[in-house]
């Protein structure tokens, strides 16, 4: 069993950064798959970001050019940086985990893919 714990999130306001972090337990990350999502009130929940064990990225197109995906195995830990933040940005952000040990490419989109969730950060972005 892996333990995922968001934090980071808060109320900020438009052009704002927030660094997002995602902390495991259970066991190490360093062979999984990582990714972010995020859901805002009365929406589906979409993809954010992704990151393989070799550290190829993929990013929404809403995001791409302001977030970043990084992992510290050292640490356990996943991060996503949120730069030049926007009102639209405002949801619940979750980190998730694909132990399946293969790499999915494309499929990193999909929460389906995903095995483990946390509880989700509140990123809320004031105009």
């Amino acid at each position: 069993q892996v333990q995922l714990v968001e934090s980071g999130g808060g109320l900020v306001q438009a052009g704002d950064s927030l660094r997002l972090s995602c902390a495991a337990s259970g066991r190490t990350l360093s062979s999984y798959a990582m990714g972010w999502f995020r859901q805002a009130p009365g929406k589906e929940r979409e993809f954010v970001a992704a990151i393989w064990r070799s550290g190829v990225t993929y990013y929404a197109d809403s995001v791409k050019g302001r977030f970043t995906i990084s992992r510290d195995n050292a640490k356990n830990t996943v991060y996503l940086q949120m730069n030049s933040l926007k009102p639209e940005d405002t949801a619940v952000y979750y980190c998730a985990a694909d132990d399946s040990g293969y790499y999915r490419g494309n499929l990193y989109y999909a929460s389906t893919v995903y095995n483990y969730w946390g509880q989700g950060t509140q990123v809320t972005v004031s105009s």
